[in-house]
């Protein structure tokens, strides 16, 4: 609303807002058919712990959150179970829960989710993510990286050259330092871009402390069926 000298003002309608999102909660009960089962819905902490390992990430995002965001998930709460963990994204969150409580289906569009074993609902189908397959798109990301998250990867390397660097050599962290070395830089920018890219899990986080605990690989560090 412009009211004139330099007076503009943002406003929305909380009732629409929330039949906006009731009706995407509905959805998902809808597709999945599970509609007597509970929905657990997850949100973003505002601080965020991967700052500290690169200040620059996601500064580039300059979007701010729908007017009335903070309301929605109030009333929210009063439905449904919602968590929301200090320094965490809703997807770190997401992930600890699921790899704590298995059993339960991820529902969520984002490519990110496939590190995490179990079911997953991207809105197209469901699939089923081995800890296998979750730990080797860990590696695959940690070299692709993410520019709408703020890092960046090996530069040139994109997925479908991440996968097959791996396929030659092994998803190993070996593999993961020698590609970004072949491109002048160290192990150190590797295990940022990994850190970075992790979607913790239940043993990243100290449940008691309530932090997350940065991924470390060892240096002989190998996906196998046994140690994923």
């Amino acid at each position: 609303m412009d009211f004139g000298n330099d007076v503009i003002v943002v406003t929305s309608n909380f009732s629409d807002a929330m039949k906006c999102v009731k009706r995407d909660l509905d959805r998902v009960q809808k597709d999945l058919g599970s509609f007597d089962d509970e929905m657990i819905l997850f949100f973003t902490s505002p601080h965020n712990f991967r700052k500290k390992i690169l200040p620059e990430y996601k500064g580039h995002r300059q979007r701010k959150k729908p007017c009335g965001f903070k309301r929605v998930i109030e009333e929210l709460k009063k439905e449904y179970k919602v968590i929301l963990k200090d320094t965490l994204e809703a997807d770190d969150a997401l992930g600890i829960y699921a790899t704590k409580y298995p059993g339960n289906i991820i529902v969520s569009p984002d490519k990110d989710m496939r590190q995490i074993p179990g079911k997953l609902y991207d809105f197209k189908e469901t699939v089923d993510i081995t800890p296998e397959e979750g730990a080797k798109w860990h590696l695959i990301q940690a070299l692709s990286g993410d520019n709408t998250d703020g890092y960046a990867g090996v530069p040139g390397i994109g997925v479908k050259k991440a996968e097959k660097i791996f396929e030659e050599k092994g998803y190993t962290w070996k593999a993961v330092v020698e590609t970004f070395v072949d491109k002048e830089m160290t192990e150190q920018d590797a295990l940022v871009n990994a850190r970075l890219a992790r979607i913790l899990q239940t043993s990243d986080y100290d449940h008691q402390k309530k932090e997350p605990i940065l991924w470390t690989p060892p240096s002989d560090y190998r996906i196998t069926k046994q140690n994923s």
